[in-house]
């Protein structure tokens, strides 16, 4: 079959494009949903394009249509995502379809091939090359993947900065849990001048099924074994917690003698160098993986191989399951429906509930996904006294019934049904600036009061929270230069006279770098 950059249409012409990609797409088995059809119309258009469609609805084949009609024209794109292992995955995966001339990858660890006509890299990378060079980035096209991290109160800035300053950029968004994007596309249409195309309300191709479950965890994923749900993902909400429950999971039966010896043959000779890859190497004989974004990439790498092959029927991990890692799973297993958010402890918000439970379910693979809930240890223990009491009124009378720990924040199964049909939350801006953005933006030369009032008064915040973030700036601002970071000075306004820029009489106050900025300088 052709390699799809040799069906580009020279010169470059949308129907043309069109077809070139959705027969590609044919050609592989993918004929197009109907939301892809739509998404690659406006693609090829050269409209932008918020796509919110449920996991499996094949976004990732819309980034590779964006990115092909960035190149058929000679342009440059950038894929961003929100964590380096998926900024990797989705790396090498470009490198099979457009070749490793074509491909590269930027991280705050490394750069590969940073000339590359398309850039895989993480959201503060792409900001930062926004506010460093504004309108000027060689930049033509940005696909920004798990967009929902807009909403992220620590990392959102890193997702709204681009929108703000890179006007002549087609944006195509994706995640599949947005809620109500009009405001957004409103907005970006304005800035960009581009028809912006919401295309949301997709069914799922795999439809969920859901359950509550009072019983152990360990019993529970029996139980899953035993009825032919795996693989099953079983989600924590610390490292930590996933590894423990790992090794506790090697007291049951999870594989049998074979396909521990296909694990082994799959292994080969790989090396596991540290104390973790030694524990990892015994979980994954017995068939249970490890998954978070903590684990070196070597060892992550390994499980998703491994598991994309069919070889792990137990994987233990975090809410990184969430955030588009290529890990197929038929079901689900919600350790809690809680988690600690850097303040405090809190149940799921809805868009966190569906950006882990939409994982379940293969496309191609499975006819429905499984999404399992854990009641607490307390509630768990109450119903089995209650189970072990039978019709007995004076046994049940007597049960001394578990309280939860003090300050516990609990769940229970109208918490899970409430999740379950609640719609994601209005994504809120948390437009921040800090020293790292006000050096970079000073960097880009120009009026950098200009520049830096405009990335305040243009964001997406309340008006307060304008004001708020310019008084932040400012005290940015009198800190870098009483540190001797940077300098304040006078230079001749320049006009245009007989078509040669000449001083004239007036001046104006610049701001300048006393010190030299690396290319991808960043303290966030």
């Amino acid at each position: 079959m052709a390699a799809l950059l040799d069906l580009a249409p020279t010169p470059f012409e949308a129907d043309a494009a069109y077809t070139a990609f959705a027969g590609w797409a044919e050609g592989r088995g993918l004929p197009l949903y109907p939301a892809q059809d739509e998404a690659l119309i406006e693609i090829v258009s050269g409209g932008n394009v918020i796509l919110s469609t449920p996991t499996g609805t094949g976004k990732s084949l819309v980034a590779i249509a964006a990115h092909f009609t960035a190149l058929s024209q000679g342009k440059r794109t950038f894929y961003t995502a929100p964590i380096k292992a998926l900024v990797s995955e989705k790396f090498f995966a470009l490198v099979d379809i457009f070749g490793a001339a074509n491909v590269g990858m930027v991280t705050g660890d490394s750069s590969v091939n940073p000339d590359a006509p398309i850039i895989c890299c993480t959201a503060e990378i792409l900001a930062n090359i926004a506010l460093r060079r504004g309108a000027d980035a060689e930049v033509d096209q940005v696909v920004m993947d798990e967009f929902h991290f807009y909403a992220d109160p620590d990392r959102g800035w890193a997702w709204q900065v681009p929108l703000l300053t890179l006007p002549r950029v087609q944006f195509i968004l994706m995640s599949a849990t947005l809620g109500d994007m009009k405001p957004i596309a409103d907005d970006l249409t304005q800035r960009t001048g581009r028809e912006t195309a919401l295309i949301t309300g997709v069914d799922r191709p795999v439809p969920l099924h859901y359950s509550y479950v009072m019983t152990p965890v360990h019993e529970t994923v029996e139980e899953l074994l035993g009825t032919g749900q795996s693989p099953i993902y079983i989600v924590h909400f610390s490292q930590a917690a996933a590894l423990e429950r790992a090794q506790a999971m090697t007291s049951i039966k999870v594989i049998s003698r074979e396909q521990r010896d296909e694990i082994a043959e799959a292994i080969g000779g790989f090396r596991f160098t540290t104390r973790f890859g030694q524990t990892l190497s015994r979980l994954i004989r017995s068939g249970i993986g490890v998954h978070h974004a903590g684990m070196l990439p070597k060892y992550r790498r390994l499980v998703e191989q491994l598991a994309q092959r069919g070889l792990l029927r137990v994987i233990c991990g975090t809410d990184t399951l969430g955030v588009g890692i290529n890990v197929p799973i038929r079901t689900v297993l919600l350790t809690a429906l809680t988690k600690y958010d850097g303040t405090r402890m809190r149940q799921l918000s809805a868009r966190e509930f569906h950006q882990i439970a939409g994982r379940a379910g293969r496309a191609g693979y499975d006819t429905a996904g499984t999404v399992v809930a854990e009641a607490p240890d307390h509630e768990a223990e109450n119903a089995r006294l209650v189970a072990k009491a039978g019709d007995d009124p004076k046994k049940v009378r007597k049960i001394v019934r578990k309280r939860a720990p003090e300050g516990f924040v609990s769940w229970g199964q109208p918490s899970f049904e409430r999740l379950i049909a609640a719609e994601p939350e209005l994504l809120t801006s948390h437009m921040q600036v800090s020293h790292s953005m006000i050096l970079n933006v000073i960097a880009r030369g120009g009026d950098a009061f200009a520049n830096i009032r405009d990335l305040i008064f243009e964001s997406h915040e309340t008006w307060l929270g304008k004001l708020a973030l310019a008084r932040q700036a400012l005290a940015i601002y009198r800190t870098l230069r009483a540190a001797g970071v940077v300098e304040q000075v006078t230079v001749p306004v320049m006009a245009l006279y007989d078509g040669e820029l000449v001083e004239t009489f007036e001046e104006r106050v610049e701001i300048r770098l006393t010190v030299d900025l690396q290319p991808n300088f960043a303290l966030n």
